[in-house]
């Protein structure tokens, strides 16, 4: 009897101990539940205003989830067709339109007055969730990065692109535009070809030269693993920036081409750590031999054609913090937007001046009266001259922008044209049209290199033209990429003269992670005859320099300003005879 009261009392305490623990399981689950139904409750709530918000704004009427989806299910090819063409039609008759992106919000602005709204702002600055895709590459440098570490980057390399050290630059500029114009002669025969690879390379050697002091010899050798690395992370980065389904990370390694991605990766790293290391060493052996601050010049110069990792290399020495995986950031960051965006930029010039011979025949004037030589070596003295081929450049990049899309992600609520856009949205400005805004380039279509005279410079909006973005997160390499490329254009054009062979309305454009043309950039070479001109006889003094004097007089309007240097030259004899 006993036994059994004992066995009734531990069963009762065992049941009212599994009474209370399905108690606390029970009032767990019920906080649980409670709380996810609060935060999910609230997650809509906030996403019903930021939709009401959105939905305010000028735009494709949308589906629930899949948003204008539809609308823009084509070809990778045919993308920006699309968005160009959308963009067209909107913008006649709104400064801004909202698409949905799936269930994302993609705000786009066409005019300048809604665009200085973002990129003047100093809060607007982070980049879009698009750029996250870079960072495998580049890491959160200059590009990427944001917040404090942006800030306190763009102020460290800010002295790399000074005025002294950008013009040292000079001789990588003209030994590499050099090798390029002998590669184009023999292809200066009249027939079509491609030019734009030519330049492509052209623009990778003179980036690897300024940014690590590397002659990668990509003119000489295009099949390098480097050279292939580098053409194809960007069309890995743009194919999975163009596929949804290709943007998680675990589907990206499943179904996507990230082998490939990371070879790349492991080829790119592999060349600038490299660098880095080695250069350190060198930096190293200066220091300890005192050798830093009493170099001789010619050391001098290399040192500054070293400057952009030189001085990442001394910040770090000083102790600010830089790592080589922090040096690397950023030396990568310079090569991916200083090639291609660069290549794009000359090759768009030598497109539109190949289709206006009438413009281009000013060019080879302007050029001729600049240079004695084809062959000269530019200075930053006949760079300053050259207004009308740096004007040309300009209006190149007004109709085909190397970088047609700026996008930032709003870190807090904007205004802009009195609609609230909220946080967290994603603001598109379309550099293609804003830049075709008649109100700001009367018939925006023409080709017209007098745009960019001071006096119509003047009477435009500040934010009007904007091909190296504007504001406090303008492109930091803008007066290097002007330099390279009126050097590099000049270089072509003191030789040749170009035809294009697609038209306008024949071109298919690709917006990646630069404009293209779909079909490169073809066009015919011939090269440009300096002759000299042989004069009827006329009487002439017995005097060396009588001669030289008479000469000089009587072409005076036909040849160019340097006249006691052309007949110099032509004669051999001087005004002392």
């Amino acid at each position: 009897m006993g036994l059994v009261l004992v066995l009734r009392k531990i069963r009762y305490r065992m049941t009212w101990q599994l009474k209370m623990v399905e108690l606390g399981i029970s009032l767990v689950t019920y906080s649980v539940l409670t709380l996810l139904t609060v935060m999910l409750a609230n997650w809509f709530y906030k996403r019903r205003q930021k939709v009401l918000l959105i939905e305010q704004i000028p735009g494709p009427k949308a589906l629930p989830i899949l948003g204008n989806a539809l609308e823009v299910n084509v070809e990778p090819r045919d993308l920006f067709q699309v968005i160009s063409g959308g963009s067209y039609i909107w913008s006649q008759i709104t400064p801004l339109m909202r698409v949905w992106a799936g269930p994302f919000p993609l705000i786009q602005l066409f005019k300048c007055s809604v665009v200085e709204v973002i990129l003047s702002s100093n809060k607007h600055l982070d980049k879009s969730r698009d750029y996250t895709f870079l960072h495998p590459w580049l890491g959160t440098g200059l590009l990427t990065s944001t917040g404090s570490k942006w800030h306190s980057r763009r102020k460290m390399l800010t002295p790399a692109f000074h005025f002294k050290i950008l013009e040292d630059f000079l001789e990588v500029f003209n030994s590499q535009s050099t090798k390029m114009v002998e590669k184009l002669a023999k292809k200066a025969d009249g027939q079509r070809f491609d030019i734009f690879p030519y330049i492509t390379l052209c623009t990778l050697d003179v980036i690897c030269e300024t940014a690590m002091g590397v002659n990668i010899k990509a003119q000489d050798n295009s099949d390098s693993d480097y050279v292939k690395a580098v053409y194809r992370i960007g069309a890995l980065v743009q194919q999975r920036q163009a596929r949804p389904w290709l943007q998680s990370d675990l589907l990206y390694r499943l179904i996507g081409s990230s082998k490939e991605h990371d070879a790349c990766l492991k080829i790119l790293h592999g060349v600038s750590y490299g660098t880095i290391r080695s250069r350190r060493i060198e930096f190293q052996k200066e220091k300890t031999n005192k050798l830093a601050k009493h170099m001789d010049d010619e050391i001098i110069g290399k040192k500054r054609r070293l400057a952009f990792l030189d001085l990442l290399l001394e910040y770090s020495e000083e102790g600010r913090g830089l790592s080589d995986e922090d040096i690397r950031e950023e030396v990568d960051t310079f090569m991916f937007e200083g090639h291609d965006t660069t290549a794009a930029a000359i090759n768009w010039s030598l497109y539109l001046l190949g289709c206006h011979p009438e413009i281009q025949a000013r060019v080879h004037e302007e050029l001729d009266m600049i240079f004695s030589s084809p062959d000269q070596p530019v200075t930053m003295a006949e760079l300053r001259e050259m207004k009308l081929t740096e004007n040309c450049i300009k209006e190149a990049l007004r109709l085909f922008p190397s970088v047609p899309f700026l996008a930032r992600e709003l870190q807090e609520e904007a205004v802009i044209d009195n609609y609230r856009i909220p946080e967290g949205t994603t603001v598109m400005v379309v550099t293609y049209r804003l830049h075709r805004d008649p109100d700001q380039f009367p018939d925006p279509e023409r080709f017209d290199p007098d745009r960019f005279l001071p006096e119509n410079v003047s009477k435009r909006h500040p934010y009007a033209y904007v091909p190296f973005s504007a504001g406090p997160r303008n492109c930091i390499g803008q007066k290097f990429a002007l330099m390279e490329e009126k050097i590099l254009l000049s270089s072509i054009l003191r030789k040749y003269r170009a035809e294009s062979c697609t038209r306008r309305e024949d071109l298919r454009l690709l917006g990646e992670l630069i404009l293209r043309p779909e079909n490169g950039n073809t066009v015919k070479l011939f090269p440009r005859v300096h002759e000299i001109i042989e004069f009827p006889a006329v009487v002439i003094q017995s005097s060396k320099c009588e001669i030289v004097a008479e000469f000089q007089t009587y072409i005076q309007p036909v040849i160019n300003p340097k006249l006691t240097v052309f007949c110099t030259q032509l004669t051999g004899i001087t005004q002392n005879g």
